[in-house]
């Protein structure tokens, strides 16, 4: 896979795939804008080396129509703020209007597509609006991790029609970070797995099991594999169709010598709310009608012990339910953990970067990817589309 490095971009068109999907507020002021700054260093080297950058990103889900509160123009204003320099809307992603000003630009000049969803044909991988707006580049660079899993027209239908295509410095980092953890990892190598569904994760923990030394599991999901050995979970959340498949999973785990950890105890509540009644029960002894929405005190201490001589760890989604403070002691206690460790470490995914944001431990972990989605189809062990169209 070229990157960026390897390309001549001086006073070639040069566009970018971004992910500039940002939380706003009601005033559409942009409340957390770290998806902007992650693609700097990418925006930089173009404008560097006399480019003309052409942005493009989706915003939102306005379902192939033009929806004016997802509109990228707050975005724009944002990052000709923090470029200092000039950054003009386009009216559009495609179309006549948009084409006579990229025709128009300069080296060092910036300009930003319109949302590429207000076209339906972006998710639909139209090779027709891959075209018209392939046509306005010589060169196509994807810095989009977080999307890069998704076979849509700017991720996949565009650099087919593009002279050149690399991936920007964020999509490297992410696949380099993603590859010395998993495929060339210091060990012991330990997976840290959470979040409310089996389902979401199954393919991620079957294909873990062949690379890791220890799988600690928590979070909702948790309560399945519990239930699936006998144990009576309460009203906590569970997924009864894959019990059988949860029991498969633990009998692999042994054959393949993996250390597999699950909570011995939670923080139970009679009700999933903020003052709900809460106390702290082993595994055995949950009430009926409770749920478990964190895990407990010799969990945590029973997790941390387990992650104690690790030299790589991977985390993905939460121990509970983190958003409210009741629950949030375990999820807390994790980050702290991971970020206290001597291994290189890893979060993928917004729930669990989320949490470490809250913990107040970012800058303690080693690498925060970008991307839920396409971190957990690399982590089942498949290839992501937005990489394999860069190959040719």
């Amino acid at each position: 896979m070229k990157t960026i490095r390897d390309l001549d971009l001086g006073g070639k068109r040069v566009l970018v795939r971004v992910d500039f999907n940002v939380p706003m507020d009601e005033e559409k002021n942009i409340t957390d804008d770290i998806r902007i700054r992650m693609a700097l260093p990418t925006i930089n080297h173009i404008l560097d080396h006399g480019g003309k950058l052409i942005l493009c990103s989706h915003m939102g889900r306005p379902k192939g129509q033009r929806v004016e509160d997802f509109s990228l123009a707050p975005v724009a204003d944002h990052l000709a703020t923090i470029l200092e320099r000039e950054v003009r809307l386009a009216p559009d992603c495609v179309g006549g209007e948009s084409e006579a000003m990229v025709a128009e630009m300069q080296g060092g000049d910036v300009i930003l597509l319109e949302n590429l969803r207000f076209h339906k044909e972006e998710t639909e991988n139209d090779p027709v609006f891959a075209q018209q707006i392939a046509r306005m580049a010589d060169v196509y660079i994807n810095d989009a991790f977080a999307v890069s899993h998704r076979a849509h027209a700017s991720v996949v239908g565009i650099p087919a029609h593009v002279a050149e295509q690399a991936a920007g410095f964020l999509l490297q980092t992410e696949m380099d970070f993603f590859h010395k953890a998993m495929d060339a990892p210091v060990r012991p190598l330990v997976a840290l797995v959470g979040g409310a569904k089996v389902s979401s994760k199954l393919g991620a923990l079957e294909n873990m099991l062949d690379k890791v030394d220890t799988m600690i599991i928590g979070g909702a999901m948790a309560n399945t594999f519990l239930k699936s050995q006998g144990v009576d979970m309460g009203a906590s959340k569970t997924e009864d169709d894959l019990l059988e498949t949860a029991r498969e999973f633990v009998k692999k785990a042994e054959e393949k010598g993996v250390k597999l950890y699950l909570p011995v105890d939670f923080v139970a509540a009679d009700r999933f709310a903020p003052d709900a009644v809460v106390k702290n029960v082993t595994f055995r002894d949950i009430p009926a009608g409770w749920m478990a929405l964190d895990i407990g005190p010799a969990t945590t201490t029973y997790f941390q012990e387990a992650m104690a001589d690790a030299r790589t760890i991977v985390w993905n989604g939460p121990m509970g339910a983190f958003e409210m403070d009741a629950f949030a002691r375990g999820t807390m206690a994790m980050c702290q953990t991971v970020a206290s460790s001597h291994a290189l470490s890893i979060t993928g995914g917004g729930d669990s970067n989320a949490a470490v944001k809250k913990s107040g431990e970012s800058a303690n972990i080693s690498y925060m990817s970008t991307g839920g989605g396409a971190f957990l189809t690399l982590m089942e062990g498949k290839t992501l589309p937005g990489v394999e169209a860069l190959k040719g």
